[in-house]
Formats: structure tokens, C-alpha cells, sequence
């Protein structure tokens, strides 16, 4: 790799070249942006590269450092934006033909506050259309591929992020997550994510009550080093006049502060299954073992006995997702929904349809939920499953489960495309079965890398904590790090 190693270097310590005039702000931005180049027609990471703004902020930063003056938190840092969030001035597409040339005229919150830290943006990353898929694939290009493997999918929907942090373009992105959308492509791309507390980074309020009980989504960041994901959560945090309802109303934790106190006394509920979902063996066995380093430095751990079928709450998901959905996309339905990708339509296709009881019953299931798993941490500090039930599929594949078993259906373009014939919900399902149970409840959650598999591809260990509890997370995801340092291991692209 040789002159991109220095990308790989953690965001903390970049910051201090920086801020030493070891390095300049401009001098690593060309380099990120030189790495775009070198590696974006292979993983199509990146959707827009925002060039200009990225030169520019790192001259400012670089002019501040010579006059003396204060630097933000990220000090001349590359880093990148997600494609569903609002970026100024340049387009946010949310992976759709609808919105490929729409121009955002403000920035949201988290991207105003990484501004004014003086991250540096280099561009917004790839998603699947409205965030909707546990892989990252839209009609405005190819796939976006795992830099493990490029015929393999890098996840989704943060798939872009998950691409760029892997592949070396900067330490860490800004990722978000409504069913397993920061975990599921930080396991299948062998990096860190984390999605805090529903509620823990703002979002502006867009003049309606966007943030309700059925929008589980929650912005995070993912990142090669663990210690750059809590910077980056803590420059992102935090109340804010402008925010959407339901926003934490207190100041966040200084997560940097408290990470390296370890996890001694920690008591860890293990569950590979969750009582009804499913995981490959192998999956379960490196899990099981990257569990020892928390035991290894005094952590307890303990089966869990999770006492509910999570069956019975799939209904959740079936009812509350698409009837927000339907209610937020349906005018493109109804303009062409040709244009929309196939379990798009299905998925506004279907919401016409939910009744109003059925809406009601699933809330009531929905608090039902929320209670059990806030008990759970009357016993546990932290809950340990599998991120997710098997490694990265190929992009021309789908993990689907049928018959209490993980199958593989491959998919032809029409299939993917075009095709209404296809179960999309299944193959959904089978992506964040271990993941979206967390959104649905609002505890924050991470995915850790825990190992590889004999097909050399990445697995991820999800750790979830109490409501407001993001740094015993942090704690437990530093020690795993210490105990076995992933970035040592880097594809090879």
C-alpha cells in the first residue's frame, strides 16, 4: 500500500500530526482524495465527491494552526457523510433516480456540528434507495462492494461508509442506523460501529414530528479505531434548539474520558440465538471466543435466557416500518414506481394496506417489547449477540431464511432491478435479526470485529447497553480492541 498507510492511522493521532505541523490539513486531504480515486471505481463507496469543500476546509484549518488561533475536536480529520443526510450545497440522493439531482439547502445537525470541529468532508457515501436494504445496491450505479472481497457486498444501508473506512480513504464516517445499518456493514467490512442511545444525536426538525416512536433510525459513527467512534459520537451529540422531537434533552457523557476504564465486575448476558433467531456455527464459535477477552479482564459472562419469541414481534417491523414508509414515499410511488428499486415499491406497495388496529396493536406490542429489554439490564450491563447470522453474501446473492435455515438465493438483474416476484421481507429479515430488535427498543448497540472466517471474510460481535449507556459499550469494544488489534489485518485493495 505503501503511500496510504497514513490513512489507516487513527483519527486522534492524525489530529496530533496535524496540530503539530507534523502534517498539514491540505497535505492529507489530497491524499484521501487520491485514495477516492485509487479505490472508488472498485468499491463505489463514494456517490458524491465533494472535492472543493474538502480543499478549502483543510486550507482554513491549516490557516488556523499558523495563526495560533483554536482548532475543533477534529482538527483538518477526513471523514465522510452518508447519503441520507442533508449536506449544503450538493446533492443527497438517498440512493434514488427521484432525488439524484437534489441540492440540500442546509446541512443537517451532526453534519453542521462535524463542520464546525473542522472535520473534513470528502464526499457522501453510497446507500440502497431510502436506506431500505442490508445491502448497499440502487439504480444510480453498481453495487457498492466490500473491500474484503469485491465481489462481496460491504453491507447496508451504511454500506458506503463501511467501504470508505475500510478501504482506507479516512479513519471514520458518519453512518446511521434504523434496523442494523451501521452493525451489519461494520461486521461483513471488518471495522467499528456504533449507534447510540435513539435520541443521542440530533436531527434537525423538519416541521413534523419526524422522530416518533416507529422511526427507529439513530445516526452513528464507524470507524477502524474505537477511540475515534466515541470522538466522533461525542462531537455529533447533544441537545440542540432546532432538534426533532424526542431528541435527548441533557448534555452526552464525555465518552473519551471514561473509555479506558475497563470492564471488571461487568456482568455480559451471551445469547448466539436470542432464543428464535439463527446463525451459522461458525459465527457462534468466533463470537463466543472473542467474548473471553471482556472475561480475561474481569468481565462476567452469563448466558442469557431471553425469554421472549421475537416471531411474535415481527409484526413490529411488518406494521410500523412500512406504514412510515408508505407515508413518507409515496408520492414517487405514484409519480413512477417503475423508477424505485423493487422491495422499495413492494415495501409503499404494502402500507396502503395497514389498518388502523393493526397500526395500534403493533405500538402496544412495540412498549410490550421496549419494557422486557430495559430488564434485562436490571441484571446485565451489556447484552452480547452475533451481529449478524453469517458473513457478507456476493452482490448477486441474497441470504434468505426458509425452513429455521440460512439459504442463499442468487439474484439476476431482473431480480434485483425489476422483478416484483421476489420476497424482499424475507431476505430483509434474515440481514437484522439480531440488530433491529435493538432499534426497535432505542438501546444503543455496536458491532466489534471478532474474527474471520475459513473464507477470510469478516465477522462482527454486537454488544448492546441501558438506554444512555453508550460507554460501557465503549468500555468493553476498547478492551476487545487491546486484547486483539484489528487493524493489524487490512485488505488488500
Amino acid at each position: 500500500m505503501g503511500k496510504f498507510d497514513l490513512l489507516y492511522k487513527s483519527a486522534i493521532e492524525l489530529k496530533s500530526l496535524i496540530s503539530k505541523k507534523e502534517l498539514s490539513a491540505i497535505e492529507l486531504t489530497k491524499l484521501a482524495l487520491e485514495r477516492i480515486e485509487d479505490t472508488n471505481h472498485k468499491t463505489n463507496a463514494f456517490i458524491t465527491v465533494t472535492e472543493n469543500l474538502a480543499l478549502e476546509s483543510a486550507k482554513l484549518v491549516d490557516k488556523k494552526i499558523q495563526n495560533k488561533e483554536h482548532i475543533g475536536l477534529l482538527g483538518g480529520v477526513p471523514t465522510s457523510i452518508k447519503d441520507l443526510e442533508a449536506l449544503k450545497g450538493y446533492r443527497t440522493t438517498k440512493g434514488s433516480l427521484f432525488l439524484e439531482n437534489d441540492i440540500s439547502k442546509t446541512d443537517q445537525l451532526h453534519v453542521e456540528r462535524i463542520k464546525k470541529e473542522d472535520g473534513i468532508i470528502l464526499g457522501k457515501t453510497n446507500v440502497p434507495e431510502f436506506g431500505a436494504s442490508g445491502g448497499t445496491e440502487n439504480k444510480l450505479g453498481d453495487d457498492c462492494r466490500n473491500p474484503w472481497n469485491l465481489n462481496h457486498t460491504s453491507g447496508g444501508s451504511s454500506g458506503g461508509t463501511a467501504a470508505a473506512v475500510a478501504s482506507g480513504v479516512h479513519p471514520f464516517g458518519q453512518g446511521s442506523d434504523g434496523g442494523g445499518s451501521i452493525r451489519i456493514p461494520s461486521s461483513f467490512s471488518g471495522i467499528y460501529g456504533i449507534k447510540g442511545t435513539q435520541g443521542r444525536v440530533p436531527r434537525r426538525h423538519s416541521g413534523k414530528i419526524s422522530w416518533h416512536p416507529v422511526n427507529y433510525s439513530c445516526v452513528g459513527p464507524m470507524s477502524w479505531f474505537v477511540k475515534d467512534s466515541a470522538l466522533l459520537l461525542q462531537v455529533m451529540s447533544g441537545i440542540h434548539i432546532e432538534a426533532e422531537p424526542n431528541t435527548i434533552e441533557k448534555s452526552s457523557p464525555d465518552y473519551l474520558k471514561h473509555i479506558d476504564n475497563g470492564v471488571k465486575g461487568k456482568k455480559i448476558g451471551w445469547s448466539p440465538n436470542l432464543n428464535t433467531r439463527i446463525a451459522d456455527q461458525e459465527i457462534i464459535d468466533i463470537n463466543t471466543k472473542a467474548l473471553k477477552s471482556l472475561e480475561y479482564n474481569g468481565a462476567i459472562i452469563e448466558d442469557l435466557d431471553f425469554k421472549i419469541d421475537l416471531d411474535e414481534y415481527e409484526e413490529l417491523d411488518s406494521v410500523l416500518s412500512i406504514a412510515l414508509n408508505y407515508a413518507n414515499n409515496k408520492i414517487f410511488f405514484e409519480k413512477d414506481s417503475s423508477k424505485l428499486m423493487p422491495h422499495v415499491r413492494n415495501t409503499i406497495e404494502r402500507g396502503k394496506n395497514i389498518s388502523s388496529e393493526r397500526y395500534i396493536h403493533a405500538l402496544t406490542k412495540l412498549y410490550e417489547l421496549r419494557s422486557y429489554i430495559t430488564s434485562i439490564f436490571n441484571k446485565y450491563d451489556l447484552i452480547a449477540t452475533p451481529t449478524v447470522g453469517f458473513t457478507a453474501n456476493k452482490c448477486n446473492e441474497k441470504h434468505i431464511i426458509e425452513n429455521n435455515k440460512i439459504n442463499i438465493i442468487k439474484m439476476t438483474q431482473e431480480d434485483k432491478f425489476v422483478s416484483n416476484e421476489m420476497d424482499y421481507s424475507s431476505w430483509n429479515l434474515a440481514y437484522k435479526q439480531y440488530t433491529a430488535l435493538f432499534n426497535w427498543s432505542g438501546n444503543p448497540g455496536a458491532s466489534i470485529p471478532s474474527g474471520f472466517t475459513q473464507n477470510k471474510m469478516p465477522v462482527g460481535l454486537q454488544l448492546v447497553g441501558a438506554k444512555e449507556d453508550e460507554i460501557s459499550i465503549l468500555q468493553a469494544s476498547r478492551i476487545m480492541e487491546q486484547e486483539n488489534p484489528w487493524q493489524n489485518l487490512k485488505p488488500k485493495i
